[in-house]
């Protein structure tokens, strides 16, 4: 499963637009985000992408759940996005 990483300056878009490719090939992909900001760009990225790809007969289902990462030798507790893309 591929994973994008999503920051607080991730423009929801593109991350939209990435996510909509890997879902019409592969059918499920990962995002992960850190922070308030990053969940919020994640969030609006799925729902862009819900609109990118209902027109052609995918419709999206999404699993959340917490992810422990370590960055810079700390840990910090993330949400994980897991997407999946059925036909409709």
């Amino acid at each position: 499963m591929d994973l994008l990483k999503v920051s607080s300056k991730s423009q929801s878009k593109a991350v939209a637009g990435a996510m909509s490719l890997i879902l019409e090939k592969d059918h499920c992909v990962a995002i992960q985000a850190i922070g308030a900001g990053a969940v919020n760009q994640a969030v609006k990225a799925i729902a862009i992408a819900r609109g990118f790809l209902s027109p052609k007969g995918l419709e999206i289902y999404v699993q959340i759940s917490f992810v422990e990462l370590v960055i810079d030798s700390k840990e910090r507790t993330g949400i994980k996005f897991s997407i999946h893309a059925k036909s409709e």
